[in-house]
């Protein structure tokens, strides 16, 4: 029983001896550098609300709902290091919400706030969103995806 126990321990310690050689390399890579990231109590809440719209956009096609987490996020934490994918997530389900895409009808604006949900001025949110995106981040993964929605989304009318 000891020699089950004296085995089972010594995997243990190289198993966690092992990861912990990866951390100090740099292969295990959870979350933004903590060097380039200059609070870390936003980053973390940033990260949350991310992914709530995350799972707003790709699960839920809840596009109202992605697209106000996101409104939000943008706002509110500036110095995120997942920007991209925020921009690309409000961008793409302003887009699709002037198309009448998803789960979520366009919300019934009081009269002074009409204006904001109309097809056109949707489609100039996703058009502001997706190119700031491709201004700011050319080298994001979410970079030919917004390339595209620009494309299809054409010049804004004058």
């Amino acid at each position: 029983m000891r020699k089950f126990i004296l085995l089972g321990g010594a995997a243990l310690a190289l198993s966690l001896s092992a990861q912990a050689m990866r951390a100090q390399s740099g292969t295990v890579a959870k979350g933004p550098d903590p060097e380039t990231v200059k609070d870390l109590e936003a980053e973390k809440s940033a990260m949350h609300e991310l992914g709530v719209a995350r799972h707003y956009f790709k699960m839920k096609k809840a596009y109202v709902a992605a697209f106000k987490r996101t409104e939000e996020l943008i706002a509110g934490y500036p110095e995120f290091s997942r920007l991209d994918e925020a921009l690309y997530i409000a961008g793409m389900s302003s887009l699709y919400l002037s198309e009448g895409k998803g789960k979520q009808a366009v919300p019934k604006a009081p009269a002074e706030r009409a204006a904001e949900f109309t097809p056109e001025a949707l489609r100039s949110n996703a058009r502001a969103y997706l190119a700031r995106l491709v201004k700011e981040f050319p080298e994001s993964k979410f970079r030919k995806d917004a390339d595209e929605a620009l494309a299809q989304l054409g010049p804004e009318k004058q």
